[in-house]
């Protein structure tokens, strides 16, 4: 009986970022044990940086390659390979961040960064999953080990409340899930997200079942908890306050790629035929995102806590690309989240590099004259602030402009006037940060002394130059934004 099993065949060229990242993770786990505290300290980073390198360009090899591989499990398309990309950005700055962070009484270095690369692993799985089972398994791939480094620093109490509540929180999003994918598989009789958009494209029949349409809700539920959407949000401004800096870094960036990635996949793939179902309930969440999002940060004096409200409007921004569901939408979701993700960057780099130097760096009042102790550090904030708020000449306003044009295409205008009031509100709070910086004076206590983390101030200034240059000249990353919404969508609308 076992000789007439037959394996599926693997292409491992295909296969190599996953490769890459399981090897390397494997070793930085091994480095981190061996060897003194100085030789781990520089050999342990060094390695994730490689690692991640490494899987970038691996992946990058697979552009204008599409492959469905492992027995159909696993779609390597553009879609995959940008949005990857993304992850593997926001994981690389991620280490550079948390380089000058002791966790040598936590968690160990090499602990650390595995946890680290093995959750990015989890993001590839995630966006390239062409099955239900594994987009199960790259999702909890994903979430485990973030579980794990939210609550990393175990000699600080809101780290621990941290890792704690997005365990708890966490497990009902991937019990939602789940449900939501097993009445998909009950409705339709299969796994395959393929398979699954050929039943409904062919017989129609799965399109009117209450089996069907309740998975189909749980599974945006499901979803929208990892993106932190509303009403699924309120684990966020917590786990963000309470996590390591750096983790919430590429929190803010990498998960949201990936689950907005999926997301898109599944409802711009097989679920496609059921837009009419799950398109208004889409468009609800944006709203209610956008709305709660940007009036939950006017009050906060806590700089990550306001961030952490400003990521729940943002994802309501990017929700709205989701609703259009065609070459447009798509597009304008794949660039938003390419300059999502240098806009927050440079604002949590600035944040991380101020709460190094004093207790109150976190907050309002920290960041009052900054542009008078640290101007370059301020001006990357300052742009970081215009382009979350979507005004030219950042791209920021370019990717809002991109979505607002999709909207109205797709015949959701109404949709794009609450993006538009959307970043109106915000403008309140961006704004007021911009102004605390430029036109207050610095507090009696602030250090006056030099940076003492060059690294995270370069990675403000990287991440703010690519914000401006990206709202300067955005045609590259259009253009392939383009290409992929153009090999993406399953049928014409």
């Amino acid at each position: 009986m076992l000789a007439a099993i037959k394996a599926p065949f693997i292409d491992w060229s295909e296969l190599l970022p996953f490769t890459v990242l399981t090897v390397g993770g494997v070793v930085v786990l091994l480095t981190g044990l061996v060897g003194t505290q100085r030789f781990r300290r520089a050999a342990v980073p060094l390695l994730s940086l490689l690692t991640l390198a490494g899987a970038a360009v691996t992946l990058l090899g697979n552009w204008n390659k599409p492959a469905v591989i492992v027995s159909g499990a696993l779609k390597i398309d553009d879609l995959t390979v940008g949005l990857g990309l993304i992850c593997l950005v926001g994981a690389f700055f991620a280490v550079i961040l948390a380089l000058r962070v002791d966790n040598e009484e936590g968690l160990g270095r090499g602990e650390f960064h595995t946890l680290l690369i093995f959750s990015v692993m989890g993001m590839l799985v995630l966006i390239a999953a062409n099955d239900l089972v594994t987009l199960f398994i790259g999702i909890e791939l994903l979430s485990i080990p973030l579980y794990v480094l939210c609550a990393g620093e175990i000699r600080r109490g809101r780290s621990l409340e941290s890792g704690l509540k997005y365990l708890i929180l966490g497990s009902v999003g991937s019990a939602t899930l789940l449900y939501g994918l097993a009445l998909l598989y009950g409705a339709t009789g299969a796994t395959s997200l393929t398979k699954i958009g050929t039943v409904l494209t062919s017989s129609g029949a799965p399109l009117h079942d209450s089996l069907f349409v309740a998975g189909m809700a749980l599974i945006i539920a499901g979803f929208a908890f990892k993106a932190s959407a509303a009403p699924f949000h309120q684990w966020t401004p917590d786990v963000y306050e309470g996590a390591p800096a750096s983790i919430t870094t590429f929190m803010a960036t990498a998960t949201k790629a990936a689950a907005l990635g999926v997301l898109l996949r599944v409802l711009a793939g097989p679920l496609l035929p059921a837009i009419n179902d799950w398109g208004p309930i889409v468009a609800t969440i944006s709203v209610l995102s956008i709305l709660v999002g940007n009036f939950g940060a006017l009050g906060q004096d806590s700089l990550k806590r306001m961030l952490a409200w400003s990521s729940v409007a943002q994802v309501g921004y990017l929700l709205a690309a989701v609703v259009v569901a065609d070459q447009l939408g798509i597009q304008a979701l794949v660039f938003y989240l390419v300059v999502y993700t240098f806009m927050t960057l440079a604002a949590f780099a600035v944040v991380i590099d101020n709460s190094r130097e004093w207790e109150e760096g976190e907050r309002m009042s920290g960041i009052s004259g900054l542009g008078r102790r640290r101007p370059w550090l301020a001006g990357a904030m300052t742009v970081s602030m215009v382009a979350l708020a979507g005004l030219p000449p950042t791209d920021g306003f370019t990717g809002k402009l991109n979505i607002i044009a999709a909207l109205v295409d797709g015949d959701w205008t109404w949709l794009g006037f609450v993006v538009v009031f959307g970043s109106l509100v915000s403008l309140a709070y961006y704004l007021r940060v911009v102004a605390a910086m430029w036109m207050k004076e610095p507090s009696a206590d602030a250090p006056t002394t030099r940076s003492r983390t060059p690294e995270i101030t370069a990675v403000a200034l990287i991440a703010a130059l690519l914000t401006l240059g990206l709202g300067f000249a955005p045609s590259w990353p259009l253009d392939k934004a383009t290409e992929i919404g153009q090999k993406s969508v399953s049928s014409p609308r």
